[in-house]
């Protein structure tokens, strides 16, 4: 098969050259007998660092790498989206940049693949690498996804295959807050998982923190749920048995003649009860109607600054340029460049 191997990229110059040089390792053609030909596309989610240097100067040292620079950081799933788009090959991997997705895995990823009936691979850690609290984080995640309506949800991991051709399932996405599993969902049922080894990172530590996760887990659960609303409406529902209990326990009082003048404790309760469910509906309406407001909006999925060779602006780095776009340019002059700009 041919691949088109995605990757995005946050201040990963560290990193990059070592993934690079394994995945040509593994993926040359007759390496595994599986990938006739492949594609690695860096897509720099707008990192601060020189990441798109760095990604740059691995596009200019093989014809296997394809560097896309985007205006400005648009999140991990959006950065994926613009690379997917941008594929040019029959299969698609998606990875992380960090070293923990092992490059030596994808063959018994993409094997699955072989199956015309399969159209989504996940790669699955065999031991969980996060600590405690980032694993219970991600497994709340996974909940809101299944909440979401992914199937296969416990299945989910960065580490994709799927076939290009799904990509007419989910073409016309302009969402800020895009899915890139949630939206693979739509387009197949042939999903399937294998275990891979996984490592820890090697370097720095990873840009989704708890709160962010969370954040993620909401994200998710509202913008492609209606499971809130339907809690709403039961907590409607259960306020409502509750206050027609307490109003049968008030005209109970009142016929036996046990009532005292005060009645302080009932009123008090039931203002407490109601109040609270008010606030909670309207949070979660609230979450809806900011979702309608941002996708009315209409903001970007994600804007490319650089596609590839392309001869963009010389702006957007840290130190002020980027490597010349003549592809056919020496790597060791562009290193000799970068160390000056450094």
């Amino acid at each position: 098969m041919k691949v088109s191997i995605v990757i995005p990229c946050y201040r990963s110059r560290v990193v990059l050259p070592e993934l690079l040089e394994r995945l040509h390792k593994v993926l040359e053609p007759g390496a595994d007998g599986l990938v006739e030909d492949y594609e690695v596309i860096l897509v720099v989610d707008g990192s601060p660092d020189d990441t798109y240097a760095i990604a740059r100067e691995l596009e200019l040292a093989s014809a296997k790498v394809r560097a896309v620079l985007l205006r400005r950081n648009y999140g991990q799933h959006n950065a994926l989206l613009a690379g997917i788009a941008r594929a040019h090959h029959e299969v698609v991997v998606t990875m992380d940049d960090d070293l923990q997705h092992r490059p030596e895995e994808l063959p018994r990823l993409l094997e699955p693949l072989t199956d015309p009936l399969v159209d989504l691979v996940y790669g699955v850690a065999i031991e969980e690498e996060h600590g405690v609290m980032r694993s219970f984080a991600s497994r709340t995640v996974k909940s809101a996804l299944a909440w979401a309506g992914v199937d296969n949800a416990r299945d989910v991991s960065a580490l994709r295959a799927f076939r290009a051709d799904l990509r007419e399932g989910f073409s016309h996405i302009a969402d800020a807050f895009a899915s890139v599993d949630v939206v693979l969902s739509w387009t197949t049922t042939g999903v399937r998982r294998v275990h891979v080894a996984m490592d820890e990172r090697p370097v720095g530590r990873s840009a989704y923190s708890l709160p962010r996760l969370f954040r993620h887990a909401i994200t998710m659960v509202t913008g492609y749920s209606t499971v809130p609303l339907r809690f709403v409406t039961w907590l409607g529902v259960l306020c409502g048995l509750v206050g027609l209990g307490l109003l049968v326990y008030v005209l109970y009082g009142f016929i036996t003649g046990s009532t005292t003048v005060a009645g302080f404790t009932t009123l008090a309760s039931m203002v407490a009860l109601f109040s609270g469910a008010q606030m909670i509906s309207l949070g979660i309406l609230g979450e809806y109607i900011g979702r309608m407001h941002f996708r009315g909006m209409q903001r970007p999925t994600y804007l490319v600054r650089v596609d590839g060779g392309d001869d963009g602006p010389r702006a957007g780095l840290s130190f002020g340029a980027q490597p010349p776009a003549n592809v056919h340019e020496d790597p060791d002059s562009v290193a000799a460049e970068l160390r000056h700009h450094n």
